[in-house]
């Protein structure tokens, strides 16, 4: 009888992370979050190379901050919707031609 317990047991368990695994699925944001990390890096080699000011590095690094909110919301319920994907693509996007700007800015000192 312990065999046959032991034996529903392992089963259910197996069916269970099987089909909770499925749940799981929306909640990953692959494209997004290496977009995030390459805009970091980014903002990290501008500030490194004085193509980015101090003050210009911290706005574009509060700006990704605000994105990476954004995305820790958006994963809260466990999915990723398709609107809150294009909602965190349209910012990244926006952020991203921000680091461009500012990376090619003539400042005259």
């Amino acid at each position: 009888m312990n065999n046959i317990n032991q034996f529903l047991l392992s089963g259910a368990l197996l069916a269970f992370f099987g089909l909770a695994q499925p749940c799981f699925a929306g909640i990953e944001t692959p494209r997004i979050d290496q977009r995030q990390e390459n805009q970091e890096r980014r903002i990290e080699q501008g500030e490194a190379s004085g193509a980015l000011t101090n003050r210009e590095a911290n706005r574009l690094e509060h700006q990704q901050m605000r994105i990476a909110r954004q995305e820790e919301a958006a994963k809260a319920d466990g999915v990723v919707t398709a609107g809150e994907r294009a909602r965190l693509t349209h910012q990244q996007n926006k952020a991203s031609r921000n680091i461009a700007r500012k990376k090619h800015n003539l400042r005259r000192d």
